[in-house]
């Protein structure tokens, strides 16, 4: 099964994000917009596994001991690789030492069971719409400057900087992603609370 783990967005901060995706889309027709019911904030995507590896996941998930609940601000919003080279339109989420240490000691928890670990820094964001097939956000070689986002950059530009609201985290959950003609649904296997250690 396909799995990873991630923090559960709101409604709250859902609703404002699907306010903002109704006001942006039209300028953007080509992209592949992302379902708002569907965000999440991921903190590691693992991949497909055997049931018999998700049980270790989960064992060695619930071994973190974290700091307790913490608040992530949602605000913000820029394309990946770069502006010039737009392929992936995200959602920002403000500089957060404890949003950091918790997909440090996920990563480090899904290494103990074998599962590569991370070669590039945690960039927490929120996956909004993509140009194209890919949905690789980082800068490839032979990246050029995209259209599909050219008119949407321009809208952006105008706007004030958006703001989507808080959360407060205090659980990190093990989603199931089963994939389908209509999108992906996600599955909730293991929730895990972020109690003091």
């Amino acid at each position: 099964m396909r799995i990873f783990v991630a923090l559960e967005i709101p409604e709250a901060v859902r609703t404002r994000i699907a306010s903002f995706i109704d006001h942006i889309r039209e300028f953007a027709p080509q992209a592949r917009w992302v379902r708002p019911e569907s965000l999440h904030l991921t903190l590691k995507f693992i991949g497909e596994k055997q049931p018999a590896e998700v049980e270790r996941i989960i064992q060695s998930l619930a071994e973190i001991k974290g700091e307790g609940c913490f608040d992530v601000v949602f605000r913000g919003s820029g394309f990946f690789p770069n502006a010039k080279a737009a392929r992936v339109l995200w959602v920002g989420i403000k500089e957060n030492s404890h949003l950091t240490k918790l997909a440090n000691l996920v990563d480090e928890a899904c290494g103990k069971t074998g599962v590569a670990r991370e070669e590039r820094e945690f960039n927490p964001h929120l996956t909004l719409a993509r140009a194209g097939s890919s949905g690789v956000p980082y800068q490839i070689q032979g990246d050029r400057k995209k259209r599909t986002f050219e008119k949407l950059q321009e809208r952006l530009a105008e706007m004030e900087t958006p703001d989507f609201g808080t959360m407060k985290a205090c659980e990190f959950i093990l989603y199931h992603s089963k994939l389908s003609p209509r999108g992906a649904h996600y599955t909730a296997l293991a929730r895990f609370l972020l109690e003091k250690s």
